[in-house]
């Protein structure tokens, strides 16, 4: 039995099938790619505001931590407690646990599509994984609590107030559950191209702990903001569960719709569509009304329309790369795993060094270390949500055993990552004092602290590269559904680095030291990452990769030049911050536009198609399953003077009617 696919306005679906399967579908491959291309640039827009809106919030929950708790001990004692969920975060909702379930729900989508097991794979893929991960996230918040007094002290030994860090870290630990579950919707909903509800989490999730700053903050003190985490992780789970289960509930895809089309031209234009999903075939001459499809194309043109005439199927063309989706249905392995757990808890683990190693420092070293992290690495953020979109996309292709889709995928991701987060480099780089003194510096923040944050978030910022190829070639090497340790390896190298040159900087530069040796650590990981590429993960071309990584690097060092000299000339004790950071980011925005083209950056020229495609609304004019009336007002023509208007003449049908009656 072959189920049709589930379709969706935001879903960014790319065909199924490869083409060559299925002879005479070229052309509905082409729209199909054409369409596919045009839904991921909506839905990577669509991620990005909404986690532009979530950082925004972000940066207000850090705004308000600062204003009612300023940079002192009750702070430090908070982000040392603030571990838990940044774990919990990378591990359960952004890396670990999605590296694992996105592939395993692709290859579900793709079975079902295929309907080669029987039964509905999703549910029984649910049924099987999410009650054993929510007995294993219980256990694991149960144990942060009662080892929350040895949690802190292994974190901050020198820590001033360990017992308020003790009493956060437990109200933080229900997040342990909260993210666990918001992970696994996440996950399911991607696979299935839902990115609105996904995407909207943190601002749920920023929403309720600023709230309980407010509420709670003069009563609890900064146990307030604890409180929050815990509110908050609960509104992200809420912010998802409808949207799964109608995923759940309707296995089959919905019912085919048609949309009301308004468009002026010389008139007015009414048209209906039947909205028939990427990929589709357009019908043929030869096609006739008892050929059936074959599961490749029913996964391709879809089946619930059962007077759609689809084309004449040949024998299918041989298969280079067996399809993940033809092996027989296996659970949730370990190894898969514990891989993917390992090396989000081993990157994680970066902040567990600096906090380590800052805690010996004078009184708000963690709190200027906190804050110029969350904010230089928006850029990083922002440039990986193309990344998160396409990664269902890149499983996919895996599970149909299309690598050389894949590989191109992958490509132009990286390489479009890298040059907008190398723009973000060079405007924080530019702005950091004019950014650091308008977002924080108030209340309890001085001016001391916003030269110390400042410096701190220059030096971050020379590793947002290699975090933004860590994070997009990590994704490379799971995308298969497999274990795979070469990248649990390759961090472990750069953990070893960062901790080792921490050590030796902490002492004579400080924080500045600690930062430093987080982008060397990290920046090494990067390079063995895009050296493991091949067997190990999807086949990319290593120097195509360098050569695109390479070649916004002196555009962005020229951008972030400019934009410092404008920011400093701008910048006087009685001018607004705001005033030499736009002038500065516009100065580091129009640098860059200009050098980019010139020296062949090849993510400049993606970036501006993917806004213009996805500023436009994706249409597939197809001459079959549409019905159109053109109705047209013809203007009144211009009399001479004196001239009275002609009578329409009557026809003679209207004549003979009237003698009839």
């Amino acid at each position: 039995m072959t189920t049709p696919p589930v379709h969706a306005p935001d879903e960014a679906a790319v065909p199924a099938a490869r083409s060559a399967d299925v002879p005479g579908a070229d052309a509905g491959a082409d729209a199909g790619e054409r369409s596919s291309r045009g839904l991921l640039a909506r839905a990577a827009l669509l991620t990005a505001v909404l986690s532009v809106a979530g950082s925004v919030l972000g940066l207000a929950r850090d705004q308000a931590l600062a204003r009612l708790f300023g940079a002192g001990r009750e702070t430090d004692a908070f982000l040392v407690a603030w571990t838990v969920p940044e774990f919990a975060a990378t591990l359960l909702i952004e890396d670990g646990l999605a590296f694992a379930l996105v592939p395993m729900f692709s290859l579900a989508l793709a079975r079902r599509a295929q309907g080669t097991v029987p039964g509905d794979p999703v549910r029984a893929l649910v049924a099987a994984t999410l009650p054993r991960l929510t007995l294993a996230f219980a256990a694991a918040g149960a144990l942060v609590v009662a080892a929350a007094p040895v949690l802190v002290r292994a974190l901050a030994p020198g820590l001033p107030d360990h017992a308020l860090a003790v009493d956060c870290t437990r109200l933080t630990a229900t997040c342990v559950v909260s993210f666990g579950l918001a992970g696994y919707c996440s996950a399911a909903l991607r696979a299935h191209r839902r990115f609105l509800a996904p995407a909207a989490i943190y601002c749920a999730y920023n929403t309720g702990i600023i709230t309980a700053m407010f509420v709670l903050g003069g009563r609890w003190g900064v146990r307030a903001a604890a409180v929050g985490v815990a509110v908050g992780g609960l509104l992200m789970v809420a912010a998802q569960l409808p949207s799964l289960a109608g995923q759940l509930r309707h296995p089959d895809g919905r019912p085919d719709r048609r949309r009301l089309r308004f468009r002026f031209r010389f008139g007015f234009r009414f048209g209906f569509r039947r909205d028939e999903g990427a990929g589709a075939a357009p019908r043929t001459s030869t096609a006739t009304a008892t050929d059936a499809p074959t599961p490749a194309a029913g996964a391709t043109a879809g089946t619930n329309a059962p007077h759609r005439a689809t084309a004449r199927q040949e024998a299918p063309a041989p298969r280079t790369t067996p399809r993940a989706a033809d092996t027989p249905a296996r659970p949730l392995a370990l190894a898969l795993l514990g891989t993917v757990l390992l090396f989000a808890l081993c990157r994680q683990s970066q902040i567990l060094i600096e906090r380590f190693l800052a805690s010996g420092l004078p009184s708000g070293a963690i709190s200027h270390l906190n804050y110029a992290q969350k904010v230089a690495q928006i850029p990083m953020t922002l440039s990986l949500m193309l990344c998160t979109v396409t990664f269902p996309v890149v499983a996919r292709a895996v599970a149909d055993g299309d690598t050389e889709r894949a590989r191109a995928r992958v490509e132009r991701d990286v390489a479009l990552a890298a040059g907008l987060v190398l723009l973000g480099t060079a405007t924080v780089v530019a702005c950091a004092p004019q950014m650091v003194q308008l977002l924080f510096q108030r209340g309890a923040f001085t001016a001391a602290d916003t030269a110390a944050t400042a410096g701190v978030m220059r030096v971050y910022a020379l590793g947002l590269l290699g975090q933004t190829v860590v994070g997009a070639l990590a994704r490379c090497y799971f995308s298969a559904g497999r274990a795979n340790w070469y990248p649990l390896g390759a961090m472990a190298v750069g953990i070893a680095a960062t901790a080792g040159a921490g050590a030796w900087a902490v002492g004579p530069w400080g924080v500045s030291g600690i930062a430093a040796a987080n982008a060397a650590g990290i920046t090494v990981t990067a390079a063995l990452l895009v050296a493991g590429t091949g067997p190990r993960s999807v086949p990319v071309r290593v120097r195509r990769v360098l050569g695109d990584l390479a070649r916004p690097v002196p555009v962005a060092v020229a951008a972030a030049v400019a934009g410092a000299l404008v920011a400093d000339r701008l910048a006087a004790p009685g001018v607004s911050p705001a005033v030499p950071l736009a002038a500065g980011a516009a100065a580091v925005v129009g640098v860059f536009a200009v050098l980019a083209p010139v020296l062949g950056v090849r993510g400049a020229v993606p970036a501006v198609e993917s806004v213009r495609r996805s500023l436009r609304p994706v249409t597939r004019r197809l001459p079959h399953g549409r019905i159109s009336l053109r109705i047209r007002f013809p203007l009144p023509r211009r009399l001479p003077p004196g001239a009275r208007p002609r009578r329409p003449r009557k026809s003679r049908g209207s004549r003979r009617s009237r003698r009839s009656r």
